[in-house]
């Protein structure tokens, strides 16, 4: 995460560009107890758009218009007019074209850095523009509507995306990111605030320090990590990988494979078309709907059910250090079954099927050890379920 922009030269380079802004206009007037200054322009269109600003909030709209317009609205906190002045006028702003890339730059001048004078960025572009990238030390990022590409960075505000029909890239050193309708890959990171992902034709990765991880719909996967929030998925079409250290992860439909990892919270999963693996140090464990299954965990139950339908299936198994284990099987689905429960005492397997044959060991008085093997329609890839202390259950479904 870069911590700050770096800027220098940048006056003598914007005094070579091409073409400046077109009939900017500033005005300095009282606001409350305060003062401000608005600065309008325009720009020729662009096929790209780079904004740096050192201080202040950066809003990017796409539209019909066919070139670019902004408007900057700042503020200084002082009574005093020639005072406001002066601080506007260490805060300098240029903007320019040079090729095919217009230039909207915000920097301090000398070692004078006030930061009470921030500014809020409103830029229109068409829509056709093809990059937005925008930068900023520490002030929210907007950009909407545009058929592009769109790269944003702040060193610790939050940033919103929506109506990008290109790829996506955001990066915050603690902010939130809000992402609507992204019709490329999305490329996330904050240093521990909320993600939230809308709707993503393209791959999503995402990764925050310690925040949340929300994606509603993607399409061509998603690799997901936060330190300890919670991930919800609720619908995504290829391999969906989620790893939290310890927050919750709650999986809805993933048209493909699945693997999710907790260091301790639970795992919900509501269907998937591909094999999954699922482990936490010491949650509850629920798959509903999965062709084949790797579940772990440390101290939690496990539910799971195995469709005949919904995939290629392979070995399975499902394991806890002490909890309860309940498996649904379709009726019609080629399974060999072996279980075991190491320390039985009170505890036991039950079926719904008779070929699924329990065998206790054990005396009266010592530990007891209680197995159950058996081949259902034939037989076919093995399911193995082990618990050191809890019941096993196997129940019939029929679907």
């Amino acid at each position: 995460m870069k911590q700050s922009l770096k800027f220098a030269g940048a006056g003598m380079f914007f005094m070579a560009l091409v073409s400046l802004a077109v009939g900017q206009e500033t005005r300095v007037y009282r606001e409350g107890g305060n003062w401000a200054q608005e600065v309008t322009g325009s720009l020729d269109a662009a096929r790209i758009l780079r904004v740096k600003v050192e201080t202040g909030s950066v809003r990017v709209e796409g539209g019909s218009q066919s070139g670019i317009s902004y408007v900057i609205h700042r503020r200084a906190y002082t009574s005093s007019e020639a005072q406001a002045r002066r601080e506007f006028d260490s805060y300098k702003i240029t903007a320019s074209v040079k090729g095919d890339t217009a230039w909207i730059v915000a920097e301090w001048q000398g070692r004078r850095r006030k930061r009470e004078c921030a500014g809020d960025f409103v830029i229109k572009v068409p829509r056709n523009l093809e990059l937005a990238k925008i930068e900023t030390d520490g002030g929210n990022v907007t950009t909407t509507g545009i058929a592009g590409r769109a790269e944003m960075e702040s060193g610790g505000g939050s940033i919103h995306l929506d109506d990008v029909e290109g790829a996506i890239s955001a990066e915050t050193g603690g902010g939130t990111i809000d992402v609507g309708s992204v019709g490329g890959d999305v490329n996330l990171r904050t240093g521990g605030g909320t993600i939230k992902i809308a709707s993503a034709k393209g791959k999503i990765v995402a990764e925050s320090g310690g925040g949340s991880v929300i994606v509603i719909s993607g399409l061509q996967g998603a690799v997901i990590g936060t330190g300890g929030g919670n991930i919800q998925v609720q619908k995504c079409q290829g391999t969906v990988r989620a790893t939290t250290g310890g927050g919750s992860v709650d999986l809805g439909d993933i048209d493909g494979p699945a693997e999710i990892e907790t260091g301790g919270g639970s795992i919900r999963l509501g269907w998937a078309r591909g094999a999954v693996k699922a482990e936490t140090g010491g949650g509850a464990i629920e798959l509903n709907g999965v062709p084949s299954a790797r579940a772990q965990t440390g101290g939690g139950g496990i539910i799971a059910k195995f469709q005949s339908s919904t995939g290629a299936h392979t070995d399975s198994w499902l394991e806890t250090g002490a909890g309860d284990v309940t498996v649904y099987l379709a009726g019609d689905l080629p399974i060999s079954i072996r279980a075991a429960i190491e320390l039985a005492n009170g505890h036991t397997i039950r079926s719904d099927f008779a070929d699924i044959h329990v065998n206790v060991e054990g005396g009266s008085w010592g530990p007891k050890t209680v197995t159950a093997e058996g081949n259902l329609n034939g037989g076919g890839p093995v399911l193995k379920v082990r618990t050191s202390t809890g019941n096993i259950v196997f129940r019939r479904v029929s679907h």
